[in-house]
């Protein structure tokens, strides 16, 4: 629970930052003309905050309802009682994976990212100014399985078949770019981020790899059994 509440903190702040950028530039401009380093600085970033935004709110709305549910398990009886608050927060978790686009719309809207490459070119350049480590080896493993997956799927090119595979493909490229946000946390920031680290890795790994077994060992032909 705590790994994937610093994932989708890290995945959180980091969207607001680059919202943060490309707006406040975009006040500028209606004051005065942007130099040119300022205007390629607000598309960079409004570009970024347009790719991340889907999974920061499909994702971390999702873990938040996970965490909730949990959290009700680790109380037992108690926790489905209003004497403590995790029976108000897993009812108003609820909301939050429907209201403002269902996770199913987010997953949509970044679909086209991760099968344009997008989430793997930023977690790759973001990695390439990290120090070596086993947790940025697993993270290069985990991105290698999502290129191979998003080039298996477009490799087809059938809308139905990117469509059935989209929701593994977005959460991939999530638990991707959320665990290298993780391990520059913990390499520039904090040691507090350690532990989180290790354990969302393990967990994304294990995610990742069911999700590339389901991808891989189907075809647009498998489809007929799922209409």
């Amino acid at each position: 629970m705590k790994a994937k509440l610093e994932a989708s903190r890290s995945l959180l702040y980091e969207t607001s930052r680059y919202v943060d950028i490309y707006k406040s530039l975009d006040a500028i401009a209606k004051t005065r003309t942007l130099t040119p380093e300022e205007r390629a600085e607000s598309k960079r970033y409004s570009r970024l905050a347009d790719a991340l935004t889907p999974i920061a709110k499909g994702m971390t709305s999702e873990f938040a309802n996970q965490n909730t549910y949990d959290s009700i398990q680790v109380h037992g009886g108690s926790g489905f009682m209003r004497d403590y608050a995790c029976e108000r927060l897993y009812r108003d978790a609820r909301i939050t994976s429907i209201y403002e686009g269902t996770t199913q719309l987010q997953v949509v809207a970044a679909l086209r990212y991760v099968t344009a490459g997008s989430y793997l070119q930023y977690v790759r350049e973001m990695l390439s100014g990290l120090p070596e480590s086993k947790e940025k080896e697993a993270i290069m493993a985990m991105v290698d399985k999502l290129d191979a997956m998003t080039a298996y799927v477009t490799e087809f090119k059938s809308q139905e078949f990117n469509d059935f595979c989209g929701r593994r493909l977005m959460e991939s490229a999530a638990y991707c770019v959320m665990s290298t946000l993780l391990l520059r946390d913990s390499t520039e920031i904090a040691e507090i981020f350690d532990k989180p680290l290790k354990v969302f890795i393990d967990y994304s790994l294990s995610q990742l790899d069911g999700h590339y077994s389901v991808i891989m060992s189907r075809t647009p032909e498998s489809m007929d059994y799922y209409r």
